[in-house]
């Protein structure tokens, strides 16, 4: 199955290091990478902010904080390495356990976005449901197939992402095993967008399947 990348954002209290630091209104955060252990979880991050001693001692006192190490230092900002507890929040965990690679990951006081890339649908609705059943509030800014450029395809992957995720929900079924509602806030988009990809995208494959591509007719045309 194609590898599928999505852009995500999520309130900054949702995800460690936007929670711990979320008293510094002027601070940005990129995370380089997170490397799991047997025992713990180590994110490595850029920090660029005014208050770098007062950073550090809030890191410290953190209960899922075991070691904080300042790796290296540009003008503007700081790289650390910081050990979490085993007891991390569930976003970290859900990235870690099924193996989503996170490709960027930048946050402020008020919100977190990341670019994660999944291997296949089964580990994106994975992670989905884990979002869902954690109560973690996910807005989907994007999501693409990093191997299939859009013009190559007639659903966008907009549309694409909202077909398969109905199916494998059971949006489909009689009776539904899903609402519209809650498939747009599993997916996290608006009700109102989740309708507009639904209608469009069945529209599409409907023509794609009937005239094939380049040869869709104009339905009034054939009434």
């Amino acid at each position: 199955m194609a590898t599928t990348i999505t852009d995500i954002r999520i309130p900054a209290d949702q995800f460690p290091l936007g929670r711990i630091l979320r008293e510094y209104p002027d601070i940005e955060i990129e995370l380089e990478r997170i490397v799991p252990t047997r025992r713990e979880i180590i994110p490595l991050f850029w920090v660029a902010t005014e208050s770098e001693q007062a950073v550090e001692e809030t890191l410290k006192k953190d209960p899922i904080v075991e070691e904080i190490v300042p790796l290296t230092r540009t003008p503007d900002r700081i790289l650390y390495s910081v050990k979490w507890s085993p007891d991390i929040d569930a976003l970290v965990r859900a990235i870690v356990d099924l193996g989503v690679d996170v490709l960027t990951a930048e946050g402020t006081a008020n919100f977190w976005e990341f670019r994660l890339q999944f291997n296949n649908r089964e580990q994106l609705s994975q992670f989905r449901r884990t979002c869902q059943g954690e109560g973690i509030d996910i807005e989907l800014l994007r999501v693409y197939n990093p191997m299939m450029p859009p013009e190559e395809g007639p659903l966008s992957s907009e549309q694409a992402d909202a077909l398969a995720t109905a199916y494998e929900n059971g949006y489909w079924d009689v009776p539904r095993e899903i609402t519209q509602t809650e498939l747009a806030a599993l997916v996290g988009i608006s009700d109102n967008s989740m309708s507009q990809r639904l209608r469009r995208g069945v529209k599409v494959a409907v023509a794609e399947l009937l005239y094939g591509t380049g040869r869709r007719q104009d339905r009034k045309s054939t009434e």
